[in-house]
């Protein structure tokens, strides 16, 4: 049955009447009446004012009441100190002593505790009442570094570091020696010649045969070339790696060291940055030069038995001033020919780079 919708209207209800009217009413935090808005808005003021008031007194009472204040060093609470002792790091903090502990300027203090070589990160921060505690990250030592007369330390990121002969001694640290590693040098360029030693290292040790450790000292001047000194029986040898196939490098070194100082006993240096040959160097007054060799499967010689040649002695020549000067001259046509050969097999004109010109360490150089 139909039923009339005006029957269900009560006159006399309020919300019949709002709605018949067209007024409606919002939450109380969003009153329709001018006069609830001005009384909301009044309330809310007083209540911000209240919640400021209070805050200030608060912050007065925690920055000017005498407990808060640093009463002495034994205040400054420090963890993680190996290296650094608390005499170095307590001048940090000596104007904070008396001081509020709000008023210590956190960030401030980390930066300059951070300044000091051995400690690679640092945390500062307030315990209440009255008390600041220090957390410390010391650098780790990874070679020694020798400049002049100085033996120190340096860390992964080329940061120098110093101790005492007795403290190294009382840590009992093995690392081998760098030189090249200038404290006047940049921090980058000395990170990089580091990084350099940190690859040479790594890649010895990668087959767990731990090879670095007859790694006596590494010369790191150029870092584009690693050159080692391999302690051998009677004469350490300076060979050169380059800048990376350092265990490949090494493992040939191994391999064939024997063989030369057998042959060369005057052997002073190796460079083994070629792929296909391997030069050697004799010591200064030597009377010998080394060459390389490329592979053997074409009957070239290899490197298994690098090949030597003395340079040839020249004749007796007669008194004759003509005949002398033209034995010099020919002589010295045959030596820029062997320099210019040399310097082709050098640079991989030569096809299969069988013989090379090695130098003297003395600086003189031998043609084959």
């Amino acid at each position: 049955m139909p039923l009339d919708m005006d029957d269900l209207d009560d006159e006399d209800d309020p919300r019949s009447r709002l709605r018949r009217s067209g007024e409606t009413r919002g939450p109380w935090w969003r009153p329709s009446s001018t006069t609830g808005r001005v009384f909301l808005a009044f309330g809310a003021f007083i209540a911000l004012s209240l919640l400021t008031t209070a805050y200030l007194l608060f912050k007065g009472y925690l920055e000017h009441d005498a407990r808060f204040r640093i009463a002495g060093t034994s205040d400054i609470q420090s963890t993680g100190l190996s290296q650094v002792s608390r005499a170095e790091l307590l001048p940090v903090f000596g104007e904070d002593i008396g001081r509020n502990v709000f008023f210590v300027p956190l960030s401030a203090r980390r930066k300059q505790l951070e300044q000091i070589p051995w400690i690679q990160s640092a945390t500062v921060m307030r315990l209440l009442p009255d008390r600041i505690r220090v957390s410390i990250v010391e650098r780790q030592p990874v070679a020694f570094v020798r400049n002049g007369r100085e033996i120190g330390l340096v860390d992964a990121h080329g940061v120098l570091l110093g101790m005492s002969p007795a403290s190294m001694a009382a840590h009992h640290y093995s690392f081998p020696v760098l030189t090249g590693v200038d404290p006047g040098d940049p921090l980058p360029a000395r990170a990089t010649r580091v990084a350099v030693y940190l690859r040479l290292m790594a890649d010895l040790d990668s087959t767990g045969q731990n090879y670095s450790q007859n790694i006596s000292e590494i010369d790191l001047t150029d870092p584009e070339d690693a050159r080692v000194l391999m302690p051998e029986p009677g004469r350490d040898i300076l060979t050169h790696f380059g800048e990376d196939h350092f265990l490949e490098r090494y493992q040939r070194y191994r391999d064939h060291i024997a063989a030369w100082r057998q042959q060369y006993p005057r052997l002073a240096a190796v460079d083994l940055r070629y792929d296909r040959q391997v030069v050697l160097q004799m010591a200064s007054g030597d009377q010998e030069s080394a060459a390389s060799a490329a592979n053997a499967s074409d009957g070239k010689p290899s490197a298994d038995g690098p090949v030597v040649k003395k340079p040839s002695q020249s004749k007796p020549v007669a008194k004759n001033t003509k005949v002398r000067k033209t034995a010099l001259r020919e002589r010295e046509e045959r030596g820029q020919r062997r320099r210019a050969d040399a310097r082709r097999r050098l640079a991989g004109v030569s096809g299969h780079g069988a013989a090379v010109v090695i130098g003297a360490l003395s600086g003189v150089e031998w043609g084959l």
